[in-house]
């Protein structure tokens, strides 16, 4: 092997070498942010699935306000439709807004406000919320680390060569 051939080789190994390096850090950041957002669908699914219980625990308070139920089960709807973290951030601060209103209004009702199940479910929704909160910040933080790896050179041309985009942030809203 003359000295020409080997440096070629050598720098062909050294090139293929950071491409294949390249490429399974951009994937194992991408498996990153495909697991933080099964964590927030997973806690955004369970908090959805609370919303009946509480429905159910506040009708038989006639006087209880419609407007505010309505309000709560088409949020609760516009986030299980919700395609992607863009969507699903709004469909969630939605609902975030719908169920303030919800426990401000619950304050007239000192009769709900004692009842033991209406208190456990406030629990749970306060728990979840902690959950989605705390799996927001690790995606969020996944799609930086992702992002900062698909823009920047020279992961950004392993990147572009093999279709690797940009990820949306779940933004939190003014909650």
């Amino acid at each position: 092997m003359t000295p020409a051939l080997a440096v070629v080789s050598a720098g062909l190994v050294i090139l293929s070498s950071a491409v294949i390096i390249l490429y399974n850090r951009l994937v194992g950041a991408r498996q990153r942010v495909r697991e933080g957002w099964s964590a927030i669908d997973v806690q955004l699914k369970r908090r959805s699935s609370l919303i009946p219980n509480l429905v159910e625990a506040v009708k038989g308070y006639a006087a209880y306000e419609r407007g505010t139920m309505e309000r709560i089960a088409e949020a609760r709807g516009a986030l299980g439709r919700a395609a992607g973290p863009g969507a699903a951030a709004r469909a969630d601060l939605a609902l975030t807004g719908a169920l303030q209103t919800f426990f401000a209004v619950a304050e007239a009702y000192p009769d709900l406000k004692a009842s033991d199940r209406f208190a456990q479910l406030q629990r749970d929704l306060a728990d979840t919320e902690n959950k989605v909160a705390y799996a927001r910040n690790y995606y969020n933080g996944a799609v930086e680390t992702y992002n900062i790896r698909v823009q920047s050179f020279p992961s950004l041309l392993v990147a572009r060569r093999f279709g690797f985009q940009p990820a949306e942030f779940f933004a939190a809203g003014d909650l």
